[in-house]
């Protein structure tokens, strides 16, 4: 398994110094609002579950009986799928601050590199949990942001962020100090 310093020294431009490297949590993460989504999700997946049942065993047309199996994936995503593919996007996610920029470096089939100027970056913003861990983001939140990963669709494209990282506050303060003499 790669490391962080690993991954991210291969993106690292000729001056620039690392001042952090990091991973967000790994693991099954269960967010705030999964309070309100998984309660959600199992009703969708139980109803198109059911529907979907009802219309095999049932003397339903055919028509009914392939309609229900797009909401029965949709269901089955919300329901569990969603946690496995978080898990596995969070798994190959490096960060990193430099003198010069923000790194984020993800992706599931092929690597992506987001990079940020500090020089430009104007809005930095952190959330810290009461177990000390957090999300820096970086830029104006998405508007369905506090919906957590219930957003989080595969395409849809998500406000930059150090995404549940240990010691937040340090890193916010790493960030802005590099900020100040990066100007």
């Amino acid at each position: 398994m790669e490391t962080s310093e690993t991954v991210i020294s291969r993106e690292l431009t000729s001056g620039e110094r690392l001042l952090w490297t990091g991973r967000p949590t790994q693991g099954l993460l269960l967010r705030r609002s999964d309070m309100l989504f998984v309660p959600f999700s199992l009703m969708w997946g139980g109803f198109a579950i059911f529907w979907e049942y009802m219309a095999l065993t049932g003397d339903a047309p055919f028509f009914f009986k392939l309609w229900g199996i797009p909401f029965v994936l949709v269901g089955l995503y919300m329901i569990g799928g969603r946690f496995v593919l978080d898990a596995k996007q969070r798994e190959k996610t490096f960060y990193a601050v430099t003198n010069q920029r923000i790194l984020i470096v993800s992706g599931l089939r092929s690597r992506r590199i987001k990079s940020l100027n500090l020089r430009t970056l104007s809005d930095v913003s952190l959330d810290q949990t009461s177990n000390g861990s957090g999300t820096i983001t970086f830029g104006p939140p998405n508007p369905f942001s506090s919906f957590g990963p219930a957003s989080t669709w595969p395409g849809v494209p998500q406000t930059p962020s150090f995404d549940s990282i240990t010691e937040p506050r340090s890193v916010y303060e790493t960030i802005r100090r590099a900020q100040t003499t990066a100007a």
